[in-house]
């Protein structure tokens, strides 16, 4: 990385928790009420994907617009739990945080037993395990045998099932104009929503036309100009992307395919002939994790910046040391040459942060994610 440690120190200095930055506030913009943010530098515009907050105690959009003005942020990839839980969502719906303060990229350690294939290594003195090629972040098996639930196993599963038909229910017949009214309150304190993610994306052919008109028009309602999903695998991912770049096209929104480790030089190859509103939402800090498969960031940013809606970034290790998810400027993802990049060839395609490493004692997401800004911002200087 271009930043040393002692310089990337200096950067947190910049972050404080969100109890010290928004704890004073009189109101929803109270401290920021002069002022609205701005994280366009030198042209270049910072966002972050909202997952970034989920550590956070409350998941509503107008918390949300809280912890983005109390990280400096003019422009975000909006997820979906806050936006319907203050759209009236059937209870039930979430929004607690997503899996607390911790991301879910290998972190350092020793286990109690190595995976099966797997073995150990280190970064910067660190030890931590290597995972097995093809592996999943999670590893392992499965435990009980496929049909063999626990009645508490299975009364879970049920009421999943009802809060999921429910939930279904209230999207195809929900009036947008709720949504208009989260995206005023977002414009109106200076915040951008270029990018809407949710969980409505269809993982397999079976979500219905209704549901995906509900996700478009959403996401249009909101002002962005893609929604995001995971890019389609296995025999159904050509007719997947087909059909959503039939609705992408329809509502004039467009559809970024967001990648793990599956990140490759040619892994949106399909997608791109299909449709021109196919697009990428590539994960620079997952392409490293990978092993920079067929090429380095800036290699992809060359080839297909013109198919790049928006991309994240965040800092991780290779997969010879172990993969690992930290904090910025402690990592192997080349961010600063990244946003050099950008910066210099004028492309105007967002840089989201995911902050997914873990919160350090006495800080926050809000705090963690300033520091993140101010990297970015220091970068592009």
């Amino acid at each position: 990385m271009s930043f040393t440690r002692r310089e990337f120190g200096k950067l947190a200095m910049a972050g404080l928790p969100a109890a010290a930055v928004l704890g004073r506030a009189e109101s929803l913009f109270g401290a920021f009420a002069q002022a609205k943010p701005n994280s366009l530098f030198n042209g270049v515009q910072i966002g972050a994907i909202t997952y970034s907050f989920r550590g956070m105690p409350e998941q509503t959009a107008e918390a949300t617009l809280k912890y983005v003005l109390g990280a400096g942020l003019s422009a975000i990839e909006l997820m979906d739990s806050p936006v319907e839980n203050s759209a009236g969502a059937p209870s039930g719906r979430g929004g607690g945080p997503g899996g607390g303060a911790r991301g879910r990229g290998a972190r350092g350690g020793a286990p109690a037993a190595l995976p099966e294939g797997a073995k150990m290594g280190s970064w910067n003195g660190r030890e931590c395990v290597i995972p097995t090629p093809g592996a999943g972040p999670g590893g392992g098996g499965r435990g009980r045998a496929a049909g063999e639930m626990t009645p508490e196993q299975q009364a879970a599963q049920t009421a999943a099932a009802e809060r999921a038909a429910n939930l279904k229910a209230w999207r195809t017949s929900a009036s947008m104009e709720p949504f208009r009214k989260i995206r005023k309150m977002y414009n109106d304190a200076g915040v951008t929503i270029y990018a809407y993610k949710s969980d409505a994306m269809p993982k397999n052919m079976q979500t219905s036309d209704a549901e995906l008109d509900y996700l478009f028009n959403v996401a249009s309602t909101l002002g962005a100009s893609h929604t995001t999903m995971e890019l389609p695998a296995g025999p159904d991912a050509e007719a997947m992307l087909k059909r959503m770049a039939q609705f992408a096209e329809k509502h004039k929104v467009a559809v970024a395919y967001h990648t793990h480790t599956q990140g490759s030089m040619t892994c949106f190859d399909q997608a791109f002939a299909i449709s021109k509103w196919n697009m990428s939402n590539v994960d620079f800090g997952h392409w490293v994790a990978a092993g920079n498969v067929g090429g380095t960031p800036m290699d992809f940013l060359q080839k297909h910046h013109d198919r790049i809606a928006s991309f994240h970034i965040k800092d991780r290790t290779t997969p010879e040391h172990c993969s690992l998810n930290l904090a910025w400027a402690t990592g192997e993802t080349p961010i600063k040459e990244i946003l050099q990049m950008v910066k210099k060839n004028k492309w105007k395609m967002p840089a989201s942060i995911e902050m997914e490493y873990d919160v350090p004692e006495g800080s926050d997401a809000v705090a963690e994610v300033r520091k993140c800004v101010e990297f970015c911002r220091q970068a592009l200087a």
